[in-house]
């Protein structure tokens, strides 16, 4: 039994329900090497994307790879589906970003745990199933957005563009990209356009390999053989640095994530967070958005889940183990983590059968971080953008999108 009954008649979502559910069916060592390959294929993917979603949010990309070990652990741990691959995803970009520019990375970082804690209440009143009942249009509309979003605050990188700040409005963003456009670079733009035609074609070859991973070393090879002729494009290990434990250096720091209080991390002057009322109330309406969007988005990867395996998951124990993933992934410099539809439709089609292969998942983006940080400083900010592009373009739902609004009654079109 996967919950715990009270004399009161009130049933208690048991964290781990997904775990104990697949141990009790019978866990064999088949089944291990079936979650252990999908587990690498999932944690190859995870890598690229993991940063570059980090990047969009307007932070460096450690903090995304951080959010998929951490996070992507312990919430495969006291989730409630069996399949969900958690960590970083596009659709908290459009809310993530502007927490960054008005409160910095410490401000994310306080809002994600405010954000856990109220998933787990939500999963402890047993809310759960109310997520039938958001319309699809609502759904479908909204990532569409998100992905227009998406698209346009990756033009600087992607066009090489200087001077650019950007903010929390899309039409001043615009106006931004607008005026630097003079300062374009086509040595960044070929690079994006490498990356771009290689995950456009890649997947038409039915291969193993990722197109994500391709595409990005397609990028980075671009980018060094333009190095080889003495033209530079702009880098992570360009444009990031750090600093940990008296050491330095650019790009991504070679270490595992450690224990740092959120409130650490800087806010959006540069210093160390002050906690008072006054931030709380801020960050109260973000963390609540954060909160709703990734029940939705993560019961809906589990729906989809259920729908390729024929299995069941317990929408309340899976709100609350995405909830107690966002309490913890904070103090470990990680950001807000949901389920990621596309990594969990890769899961199941990769053979999972139980969280474990998440659990691979998490491991392999760490030896990642621990091993290959110096090369992924390689990696081309244009060809990052280029990725975006896709991720954007995905979610976009362009095709459905147009046939909403066709098939929309004509009031509601007069009302548009």
């Amino acid at each position: 039994m996967s919950r715990v009954h009270r004399p009161s008649g009130y049933v208690f979502p048991m964290p781990g329900s997904a775990l104990l559910s697949a141990w009790r069916e019978g866990y064999s060592l088949g089944k291990f090497k079936r979650d252990v390959l999908a587990g690498l294929t999932i944690g190859v993917v995870a890598v690229p994307l993991s940063m570059a979603l980090a990047i969009a949010t307007g932070v460096p990309p450690q903090h995304g790879l951080y959010t998929a070990i951490v996070a992507g652990a312990v919430i495969a741990l006291a989730g409630g589906s069996r399949f969900n691959i958690s960590g970083p995803t596009a659709a908290f970009v459009v809310i993530l970003f502007p927490i960054v520019a008005n409160h910095g990375l410490g401000g994310l970082l306080i809002a994600t745990f405010m954000a856990g804690a109220i998933l787990v209440a939500l999963g402890l009143s047993r809310l759960g199933s109310l997520i039938q009942y958001v319309p699809y249009p609502v759904i479908l509309g909204f990532t569409a957005g998100i992905g227009v979003v998406i698209a346009l605050l990756q033009l600087p990188d992607f066009l090489g563009l200087t001077g650019v700040e950007l903010g929390d409005s899309t039409l001043h963003n615009l106006m931004l990209i607008g005026q630097a456009l003079p300062s374009l670079s086509l040595a960044e733009i070929s690079v994006g356009l490498v990356t771009l035609a290689s995950l456009l074609v890649w997947p038409r070859l039915k291969t193993p390999v990722p197109a994500p991973l391709v595409g990005l070393a397609m990028g980075t090879l671009a980018a060094s053989l333009l190095l080889m002729v003495g033209v530079e494009v702009d880098t992570i290990a360009s444009r990031f640095s750090w600093e940990y434990q008296g050491e330095s250096g650019n790009g991504i720091p070679p270490f595992a994530p450690s224990f740092i209080a959120p409130w650490h991390f800087p806010g959006a002057d540069g210093t160390p967070l002050v906690i008072n009322l006054a931030l709380i109330q801020a960050l109260l309406g973000p963390a609540l958005a954060i909160a709703l969007l990734a029940a939705i988005e993560s019961l809906l990867c589990a729906v989809v889940a259920d729908g390729l395996t024929r299995t069941r998951h317990d929408p309340n124990v899976e709100l609350i183990g995405q909830g107690i993933g966002n309490l913890v992934v904070p103090f470990f410099g990680g950001i807000t983590a949901t389920a990621a539809l596309a990594r969990t439709a890769t899961n199941v089609k990769s053979g999972a059968c139980s969280p474990i292969a998440a659990l691979v998942h998490a491991l392999v983006v760490l030896l990642a971080v621990v091993a290959l940080a110096g090369v992924l400083g390689f990696v081309p900010m244009a060809a990052l953008a280029a990725l975006l592009f896709i991720i954007a373009w995905n979610m976009s739902e362009a095709r459905h999108f147009m046939h909403t609004l066709r098939s929309a009654p004509p009031a509601m079109c007069r009302c548009w």
